[in-house]
C-alpha cells in the first residue's frame, strides 16, 4: 500500500515539482530536474544512471516504477541537451528524443521496453477487451500452438500471460511487461497478446514480474507450466495458476550441461531405503553388490566403478575416500528430496575429480518441506527401517530441520542360497542430520548443520559369534564399525537490484573412522576434510555474458592400518577456477571453464571443460561435451570386496611418494547427446540418445586375473569406456508412463600388457519402467535384462572352484503397488517385491565351505546374491 501511494503521490506532483525546479538553483550552483526516462528493469537503471554521469553531474537516480529519473546537475559545466543526447546514445528513449532502432534492439531481451505501435495511444487499433472465460480459452490456445511450449518436463518451460483487470471487471493483455527470473536475472518481455516464454535454470526459482505503474511481485516457478498473472484494479499482482502433471524425472533442455533430475516421486517408485537402491528405476546407472558378504553396494556409470562418479551432498563432498565401500548405504531415501545426475564432464566450481559424471544429492530442506514424514519399513528378511523428518519455520527469518535414520537387522540365520554364510550382516546404523538456514529477504542467506553417522555390522558364516570367534578360524566372520561426524555451514549474498550477481561460501569438516575385520584380516582407517569453496558469480554488461569465479581448498588427512602394513598420506589442494557462460539466444549456450589446482602430492594441474548446447529447431537438443578429470586412488577402501577372498594383495611399481607410491588417476572424457521430443498417442514422447568415451592417461589397474593374488599398479597401455544409451519415455494410454532404454559397453583395459574386457560389465542391457497412477493409486513395474559379464580367470583354481569365462545373461523384476489415503494428513500404505523372479547366483562364494582356505573368494559377484524379497510400509505427512 505504501508503494502504490508513493507511485500515486509522484505521478501527481513530480510533473508540477519538476517545472519549478528546473528554475531553482541551488547555492552551490546546481539545478534539480526529473526527467522521463524509459526503461524495463534493473539493467536498465545502472545502464541509465552510467550514462549521465561525468562532469557536472553531481547524482543521478532512475525509479524503475515511475520512469523518472530525478537529476542534479551544473548548467554552467553542461548542458540539459548533451545529457539528453547521452541517455538516447545508450539506447533509452525520453519523452522528446527518441534512440536509435540498432541502439535500442541491442539491448538486452529484459530491457526492451517499447510497446508495438499496434498498442500506442495513436493508434486507431485498440487491444480487445476480454473478460476472463474467453481470454482464458485465447490464453490455452495460444500456450498449447505457440512454437516452443514443452510440456513433457515440470520446470523446463514455463509459458503464461500478463493481465489487467480494469474497474469494468474485463481483461485485456499486457504487452511489454518484464519477467525474469529470480536466481539469475534473465528476464524476457510479454508480447503483444501478453504472453512469455521462459525457461528456469533450477525447480525451485521464483519469477518476477514487473510493469510500470504497478507493484512488482514473485510467484514460484515450479508451481506449474502454465501461469497467469492478472493485475488488478488495486495495482498489486495477483496470481491464476494451472495445476499440470509434475514429471518424475526431467532434464533442463537450456541447460548447457545435461542434467536429469530425479524428484521425489521417482525416488517413491521403490522402497528406497538408502541412496543405493533411488537408481533402481533409472536405466543410466547399475546399483550391484561389491561382494557376497558385507552387503556393501557399489554403482557403475558409463560403465565404470562410481569411484570416477562425483558423489556431493547440496555440492559438498559426499561420501568418498575411506567412505566409499558404505557410502551410498549411510544416505537415506527419505531423506532425499531430489538427485541431479549429470553423465560426463560437469562445471569446475564443484572441483576436477568428476570423470565419469557427477550426482549431486539434494536433501529435504527446512524452509519447504513437510513439517513432519514419518516412515516405516519392514520386509521378509526382517530388515527394519524407521525415518522421522521434521521440519518447523521460527519466526519470520529462521527455519530449522532434523532428518532421523534407524535400521536395524538382527536376523543371523538369513542364507536364502544355504551356502553358510549370512547374506547381509546383522547390526544396526544410525543417522541424523540438524540443520538451521536463515535468509533475510533482502538477499542474504545462510545455513549451518551437522550430520552423524553410527554403523555397526557383524556378517560371516551364520554360527559366527563375534565374542568367541573373532580374529579365530573358529568360523569366518567380519565387523565393521563406522562413526562419522560431519559439520557444514553455507553463506551467499545477492546483490539488491542484481539478481545475476552474487557471492557465496560453503565450507564442510568430515571425521570418518572405520574399524573393520574380515576373518584374519583387519582394517582400519581414519580420514579427516576439509573443504572449503568461495564462489563469485555476475554478468559482463548482459545476462548473454555470464560468469562465475572463485578459490577453492581440500585436504584429507588418511590414516590406513591393513593388517599390520600402515598407510598415511596428508593431501592439500588449493584451486583456482573461472567458468564463463555465453548465452546469445535460446538456440545456442556454452560453458568454458578452466581449473588450476595443486596437489601437495603431485603437483600442479589444469583441469579445463567445455559443455555446449544446440537446439537448431523447436524440441531438438543437441549436447557436447569434453573435458578433464583427476582424482586420487584410495585401493583399499575402495576396493574393500577383496578383504573378503585369500587371495594376496600385491602393490607394484610403487614409487616413494604420491599414494601408495602411485600416481593419480587422470582421464579425458568425450561425449554427444541427442534429445528429441515428439507426439505419440496423442501425448508427449521424448527420445534421448547419448554416447560417451573416456580415455585415461592413468589410471591405478586393479588385476584380478590371478585367483591367488590382486595387484595394483600403474596403467601401462590403454584404458577405455565406451558407453551409448537410447531412451524414449512415452505416454501410451491416460495415466500410464513408460520408459524404454538400451545401453551398450565397450569398456577395456591393460591388464599385464594385454589389452582385454573389464571384468563383471555387462555389455548389454535393456531396461522398462512403467508407472500407472490414479486417484492416489501408484503401480511401478521394472524389468531389467542383464547381458552376460565377463569374469576374473580363475584357472589357477582346481578344476572344482574354476568359473566359466562368462556369466550367464538374467532378467531381473522389481514391483511396488502404494495408495494414498486422505489430503490434509497423507497417509501412504505401499507393498513391493523385488526379485520376482526369484532369480539369483549359485555358488556366490567360491571354497564357502573352506573360509580360511587358499581358494576362498566372496567378490566374484555377478548377480543378485538372495531371492525374491517382499516388503512393505507406512508413510505419514504433515505438510
Amino acid at each position: 500500500m505504501k508503494r502504490i501511494i508513493y507511485i500515486l503521490l509522484t505521478s501527481l506532483l513530480i510533473p508540477a515539482f519538476s517545472a519549478s525546479a528546473q528554475n531553482s538553483i541551488k547555492p552551490s550552483g546546481d539545478t534539480l530536474i526529473y526527467l522521463k526516462v524509459f526503461g524495463a528493469c534493473e539493467q536498465c537503471k545502472d545502464r541509465i544512471e552510467g550514462a549521465v554521469k561525468g562532469r557536472g553531474v553531481r547524482s543521478a537516480a532512475w525509479d524503475e516504477n515511475t520512469n523518472q529519473l530525478q537529476l542534479v546537475y551544473n548548467p554552467a559545466k553542461i548542458s540539459l541537451e548533451k545529457i539528453k543526447n547521452k541517455i538516447v546514445s545508450v539506447g533509452h528513449d525520453l519523452e522528446d528524443k527518441k534512440a536509435d532502432d540498432n541502439v535500442y534492439n541491442a539491448l538486452p531481451t529484459c530491457c526492451l521496453y517499447r510497446k508495438p505501435d499496434s498498442m500506442s495511444e495513436d493508434s486507431n487499433t485498440k487491444p480487445d477487451v476480454l473478460n476472463l472465460q474467453s481470454i482464458t480459452a485465447a490464453v490455452d490456445s495460444s500456450l498449447k500452438t505457440k512454437p516452443g511450449v514443452i510440456e513433457s518436463e515440470s520446470v523446463t518451460v514455463i509459458k503464461g500471460v500478463v493481465l489487467e483487470e480494469d474497474n469494468k471487471g474485463v481483461f485485456k493483455p499486457l504487452p511489454n511487461a518484464s519477467v525474469f527470473l529470480l536466481s539469475t536475472g534473465y528476464g524476457v518481455i510479454t508480447d503483444t497478446d501478453g504472453i512469455f516464454s521462459i525457461h528456469p535454470e533450477q525447480a525451485d526459482d521464483r519469477l518476477v514480474i514487473t510493469y510500470t505503474g504497478y507493484k512488482s511481485d514473485t510467484i514460484a516457478a515450479g508451481k506449474s507450466r502454465e501461469v497467469r498473472i492478472i493485475l488488478a484494479t488495486d495495482r498489486k499482482l495477483k496470481e491464476v495458476v494451472i495445476t499440470t502433471k509434475k514429471r518424475s524425472t526431467y532434464v533442463n533442455n537450456f541447460n548447457p550441461i545435461r542434467t536429469e533430475t530425479l524428484t521425489s516421486k521417482e525416488i517413491l517408485k521403490a522402497a528406497c531405503c538408502n541412496l543405493s537402491e533411488s537408481f533402481e528405476t533409472n536405466p543410466s546407472v547399475d546399483v550391484s553388490y561389491n561382494d557376497a558378504v558385507t552387503g556393501s553396494k557399489q554403482i557403475q556409470l558409463l560403465g565404470l566403478s562410481g569411484n570416477y562418479s562425483q558423489l556431493t551432498v547440496e555440492n559438498l563432498p559426499g561420501p568418498r575416500g575411506i567412505a566409499t565401500p558404505l557410502g551410498l548405504n549411510s544416505i537415506a531415501g527419505p531423506w532425499i528430496e531430489s538427485i541431479q545426475l549429470t553423465k560426463g564432464v560437469g562445471s569446475v566450481a564443484n572441483g576436477y575429480e568428476s570423470i565419469a559424471g557427477q550426482i549431486n544429492v539434494e536433501l529435504k530442506k527446512p524452509e519447504n518441506s513437510e513439517q513432519m514424514l514419518a516412515n516405516l519399513y519392514v520386509n521378509s528378511a526382517g530388515k527394519t527401517d524407521l525415518n522421522l523428518n521434521l521440519s518447523k519455520k521460527i519466526g519470520k527469518n529462521w527455519s530449522a530441520g532434523l532428518l532421523l535414520h534407524d535400521d536395524f537387522l538382527a536376523n543371523r540365520k538369513m542364507d536364502f542360497n544355504k551356502d553358510g554364510f549370512r547374506d547381509l550382516p546383522t547390526g544396526n546404523s544410525f543417522g541424523l542430520v540438524n540443520r538451521y538456514k536463515y535468509s533475510d529477504g533482502k538477499g542474504l542467506e545462510s545455513q549451518f548443520g551437522i550430520k552423524i553417522l553410527h554403523d555397526k555390522r557383524t556378517g560371516g558364516e551364520v554360527i559366527f559369534d563375534p565374542g568367541a570367534d573373532k580374529n579365530t578360524t573358529n568360523s569366518y566372520g567380519l565387523g565393521i564399525e563406522i562413526q562419522r561426524y560431519e559439520a557444514f555451514g553455507k553463506i551467499g549474498y545477492v546483490f539488491p537490484g542484481k539478481k545475476y550477481k552474487s557471492v557465496g561460501l560453503q565450507i564442510d569438516g568430515i571425521s570418518h573412522t572405520q574399524d573393520s575385520y574380515f576373518g584374519l584380516t583387519n582394517y582400519n582407517a581414519k580420514q579427516k576434510t576439509v573443504y572449503a569453496n568461495l564462489i563469485y558469480q555476475s554478468i559482463i554488461n548482459t545476462t548473454i555474458h555470464k560468469f562465475r569465479t572463485g578459490l577453492s581448498f581440500l585436504y584429507d588427512d588418511y590414516q590406513e592400518v591393513f593388517k599390520t602394513a600402515n598407510f598415511a598420506r596428508t593431501e592439500m589442494v588449493p584451486g583456482i577456477f573461472g567458468e564463463y557462460t555465453f548465452t546469445p539466444n535460446d538456440k545456442f549456450s556454452a560453458i568454458v571453464g578452466m581449473r588450476l589446482d595443486h596437489n601437495s602430492l603431485f603437483g600442479l594441474f589444469i583441469t579445463p571443460r567445455l559443455n555446449m548446447r544446440y537446439e537448431p529447431v523447436k524440441g531438438t537438443v543437441l549436447r557436447m561435451s569434453a573435458g578433464r578429470g583427476q582424482r586420487t586412488a584410495n585401493i583399499f577402501a575402495e576396493n574393500m570386496s577383496v578383504f573378503v577372498s585369500a587371495r594376496q594383495l600385491n602393490i607394484l611399481g610403487a614409487g616413494p611418494g604420491g599414494a601408495y607410491g602411485l600416481d593419480p588417476e587422470v582421464a579425458w572424457n568425450k561425449g554427444i547427446s541427442v534429445d528429441q521430443k515428439f507426439k505419440l498417442f496423442n501425448n508427449d514422447a521424448q527420445l534421448s540418445l547419448d554416447y560417451f568415451r573416456n580415455d585415461f592417461k592413468n589410471q591405478v589397474v586393479i588385476d584380478l586375473e590371478n585367483a591367488r593374488e590382486v595387484k595394483f599398479y600403474n596403467l601401462s597401455g590403454k584404458s577405455y569406456s565406451n558407453s551409448f544409451q537410447a531412451q524414449v519415455n512415452v505416454e501410451p494410454i491416460r495415466h500410464l508412463e513408460m520408459r524404454l532404454a538400451y545401453r551398450l559397453f565397450d569398456v577395456k583395459s591393460t591388464f599385464s600388457g594385454q589389452l582385454i574386457e573389464r571384468p563383471l560389465i555387462s555389455k548389454h542391457r535393456a531396461f522398462a519402467n512403467l508407472a500407472y497412477e490414479i486417484r492416489g493409486f501408484k503401480l511401478d513395474y521394472t524389468i531389467t535384462y542383464n547381458g552376460r559379464k565377463r569374469l576374473p580367470g580363475t584357472a589357477a583354481n582346481t578344476p572344482a572352484y574354476q568359473l566359466p569365462d562368462y556369466s550367464p545373461t538374467f532378467i531381473t523384476m522389481n514391483t511396488q503397488v502404494s495408495r494414498t489415503f486422505g489430503k490434509k494428513y497423507p497417509f501412504d500404505i505401499y507393498i513391493g517385491v523385488e526379485n520376482l523372479t526369484n532369480y539369483f547366483q549359485e555358488n556366490v562364494i567360491v571354497a564357502a565351505a573352506q573360509p580360511f582356505g587358499q581358494y576362498f573368494d566372496a567378490s566374484m559377484v555377478w548377480g543378485p546374491v538372495s531371492g525374491r524379497m517382499v516388503y512393505g510400509g507406512l508413510r505419514l505427512t504433515i505438510k
